[in-house]
């Protein structure tokens, strides 16, 4: 079934006129029923016409009609209103001519009295033959117009899906930054001072170079590093620039700008460790940032608390008081939230409350994200 209309769109439009003219003709020389020399033109001229058909649609129709007149079913007509249909959205134009097209059928040739019933029942007949055509027509226009718009939602998909390709690429890259930024440049840096520190108080030559080279090392890799994470975090060509992780001394001025109703109680040992800092600190930034968007007007508490060698935050919020509006959202910050707490080894719990507000609980163990090693 699919093969035929590609088949039939391969046909050079130059035959499919001929032909549809030759049969028109051919129609009109079997079935007219008188032929003078006035009826004979105006067949000719309306057979003729069909050739220009998509040009001038309606006007080709206009030519066809006293073919109409003179036989009872006309092939040039009804070629007329299918391409009339096919191109034209104007229903009432096409129910005019329906209209004209059963009018031509139905009336007697030559001008005479007849039958009245009889002419009724050819017109009936004549405005059924006459909107077949339309109808078809119709239907091919409004294919046409479905397959233009598939395409163009299968081409938005395409976007669609490049888009989030993109980002996910530039989360990626952006996590890779951080984790490279707050890890290895941690560590690298440790390396430069302690170097730098063996530099000074040692005595032995070979010692002091040994740790004067381990100091030009680990700040050029420090530079290298800066730039490979530069780079990393640049987002369609341009670079960003690095900014200060956050920590939990950032925390009070998260809650009081996060435009809700929220309190900060609690607090946390100082032994917490960088990592474990930044884990908490974001817990909170996307609780509240949830809290916005689906809780509007909760009241919402972030309590900080120890529980033995585990540490935590507990963020909830109450029922919204207004209903919330249709934001956009990944659906990736908790998932984002329970990856990080599993890299420190700790868990996130996340569910609605009996209150029907909300409530995110990270734990994660006291040490976590504090290197390890020897002091010297």
């Amino acid at each position: 079934m699919s093969r035929a209309p590609a088949a039939w769109k391969r046909v050079p439009t130059l035959v499919v006129d001929v032909l549809l003219v030759a049969v028109a003709a051919v129609d009109v020389r079997l079935n007219m029923w008188e032929h003078t020399g006035l009826g004979v033109s105006l067949a000719a001229v309306g057979c003729a016409a069909l050739a220009f058909r998509r040009r001038f649609p309606l006007a080709v129709f206009l030519l066809t009609l006293p073919i109409a007149l003179m036989q009872e079913v006309a092939v040039a007509v009804l070629v007329a209103l299918f391409t009339l249909a096919e191109c034209s959205r104007n229903r009432r134009l096409l129910a005019v001519c329906v209209a004209l097209a059963a009018v031509a059928g139905s009336t007697p040739w030559p001008l005479a009295e007849a039958d009245r019933t009889m002419t009724l029942v050819f017109f009936v007949y004549g405005l059924a033959t006459s909107a077949a055509p339309v109808l078809f027509g119709q239907l091919l226009q409004a294919q046409r117009d479905l397959a233009r718009r598939l395409e163009e939602i299968e081409e938005a998909r395409e976007h669609e899906r490049a888009l989030h390709a993109q980002a996910v690429l530039a989360r990626e890259r952006a996590q890779l930054a951080r984790e490279m930024h707050d890890v290895v440049s941690h560590q690298v840096s440790l390396i430069a001072v302690r170097a730098g520190a063996l530099q000074v108080a040692t005595k032995d030559a070979d010692a002091k170079e040994a740790a004067r080279t381990i100091r030009s090392l680990s700040v050029t890799t420090l530079d290298e590093l800066r730039t490979m994470v530069t780079l990393l975090r640049a987002s369609g060509g341009r670079a960003t620039e690095l900014t200060p992780q956050p920590t939990l001394a950032d925390l009070h001025k998260l809650v009081e700008s996060s435009g809700t109703h929220a309190e900060l109680t609690g607090e946390l040992p100082p032994a917490v460790g960088t990592p474990a800092q930044r884990a908490v600190y974001r817990t909170v930034q996307e609780a509240l940032t949830n809290v916005r968007k689906h809780a509007p007007g909760a009241v919402t508490r972030v309590e900080l608390w120890q529980d033995g060698d585990d540490v935590g935050v507990t963020v909830t919020n109450t029922a919204p008081t207004r209903p919330s509006l249709a934001l956009p959202g990944s659906q990736q910050g908790l998932i984002g939230l329970r990856e990080r707490a599993d890299i420190l080894h700790g868990t996130l719990e996340s569910g609605p409350t009996a209150e029907g507000g909300y409530r995110v609980r990270l734990r994660i163990p006291l040490g976590a994200g504090r290197p390890t090693g020897t002091s010297c």
